[in-house]
């Protein structure tokens, strides 16, 4: 499959965050159900997880990779 785009992980992050949607698009899929769970137990809380890393994301201080190793294209 081909490079996963920096902007289109951030903005998942950021508007489908607390649903782990970043996660599963970048292949992280434990952690994607993981997150799920966090935001069910918190009633919606948890979704500021997602969204953080959505913001981190975008700035490249968090998550420059893909599940397979490869860096975030821009």
């Amino acid at each position: 499959m081909g490079q996963k785009s920096k902007l289109t992980a951030g903005l998942l992050g950021i508007f489908l965050g607390g649903w782990g949607i970043h996660r599963f698009y970048l292949g992280y899929t434990k952690m994607g159900i993981i997150q799920i769970v966090v935001t069910l137990v918190t009633c919606g809380i948890g979704s500021i997880w997602g969204l953080i890393e959505g913001i981190m994301i975008l700035c490249g201080q968090t998550i420059t990779t893909d599940a397979d190793g490869n860096p975030l294209g821009d």
